[in-house]
């Protein structure tokens, strides 16, 4: 057993409340997952992260493999036991990162050589490869190795990307069903094993998306995922190819759109019936001093908030709101505080993860189609 996916409740408008099941937790969606690039969420305490109602959190292949290495987070009893989060947890398969190193890597059918960004070291990665790596790290969801394509991209170059991540995807799953055994898990959970999502590509082409929507679901995999967004187009677009793929994926299981997005968005989405979502967005830009609230954005290094004693956010009840004001926060960011950024990140966090609840409950409450537990 690796995942189950519970639907309880439909709307009109296509969005869902669901459970999914997995090895270390039941995972209440839709749901706003916390990027943890390097085994951390950046600057915020896996406690805090607990305390704030993070279910499931990400970490990223690529880094981890570079350093401390997947063979010695292996070793270490995995990645959930190396940085101590006991909640669910899905790697990405690193594909990603390797399309960011434009000028540093070689893209072939067998794979892609790159060049580390650290230290300049070649590496490749291919299909099995990232499998391998993600079923050392020991995250519940693995992710399939896929070729993201750039914006703006021709036709011809969505195609050939298309053609690779179809290849790729299958080599992926291939590999995936024949290792995914081999998990190393320290903790008592009763057989449970990994599961692996395929990754919709295709560019801003619409029937380049069906296409590879419809032949990933005939691989069946566990769940799917909508890749390449948030890669320089338009807001528009992405919402079109959203609506273009969702209709095309399984009702009973999990839908991804990977590295959205900003508030709005992530509640729009959900509310079209996007089960999960991830993004940097809520840490990196609390780095910068930029906080989301009720009442719009707030750059927090602004002169205005100098003597300002109020919170962040009136209307926010999370650990910082309740404690520090608007001028100390201001104060840490102008004194360059590693403080500054660790408060910022998660009032930013406590914000994102309220949206996902408030739409979980107001899916329930509008619900048109009540779904039977199985």
């Amino acid at each position: 057993m690796s995942l189950a996916f519970n639907l309880l409740h439909t709307t009109g408008s296509g969005g869902r409340r669901a459970q999914m099941h997995l090895p270390h937790q039941t995972v209440e969606t839709p749901v706003f997952m916390p990027v943890g690039t390097a085994g951390t969420v950046k600057a915020v305490p896996q406690d805090v992260l607990e305390s704030l109602g993070a279910q499931i959190i990400l970490g990223n292949t690529y880094h981890l493999y570079l350093r401390p290495g997947h063979e010695v987070i292996r070793r270490l009893g995995g990645l959930h036991r190396f940085i101590s989060w006991p909640r669910a947890m899905l790697t990405d398969s690193g594909g990603f990162q390797v399309y960011s190193l434009a000028h540093l890597r070689k893209v072939t059918d067998e794979g892609v050589r790159f060049r580390s960004h650290l230290d300049g070291s070649s590496h490749f990665f291919s299909p099995e490869h990232s499998i391998d790596v993600q079923i050392a790290l020991g995250a519940d969801i693995c992710m399939a190795f896929d070729e993201c394509t750039e914006y703006p991209a021709d036709r011809a170059r969505a195609e050939e990307s298309l053609r690779l991540t179809m290849a790729w995807a299958r080599r992926s799953l291939d590999h995936f069903r024949a290792h995914q055994d081999e998990v190393v898990w320290n903790d008592n959970l009763n057989g449970k094993t990994q599961s692996i999502f395929g990754i919709v590509q295709g560019g801003m082409f619409a029937d380049l998306r069906r296409e590879s929507a419809e032949r990933l679901v005939e691989m069946d995999f566990d769940g799917y995922a909508i890749g390449g967004l948030s890669v320089g187009e338009p807001r528009e677009l992405t919402l079109e190819v959203i609506s273009e793929v969702l209709p095309l994926l399984p009702k009973d299981k999990p839908r991804y759109v990977m590295g959205v997005g900003f508030p709005d968005e992530i509640e729009l989405y959900a509310r079209m019936g996007v089960d999960m979502m991830d993004c940097v967005i809520p840490t990196r830009a609390a780095r910068h001093g930029l906080l989301f609230t009720s009442q719009g954005r707030v750059n927090i290094k602004n002169k205005q908030y100098a003597e300002d004693q109020g919170p962040a956010d009136p209307a926010c009840d999370c650990m910082v709101c309740r404690r520090y004001s608007r001028a100390y926060l201001r104060h840490l960011m102008q004194c360059k505080e590693p403080l500054g950024g660790t408060l910022n990140s998660i009032h930013n966090l406590a914000y994102y993860l309220g949206i996902m609840q408030g739409v979980r409950a107001e899916l329930a409450a509008n619900a048109e189609t009540p779904v039977a537990k199985s």
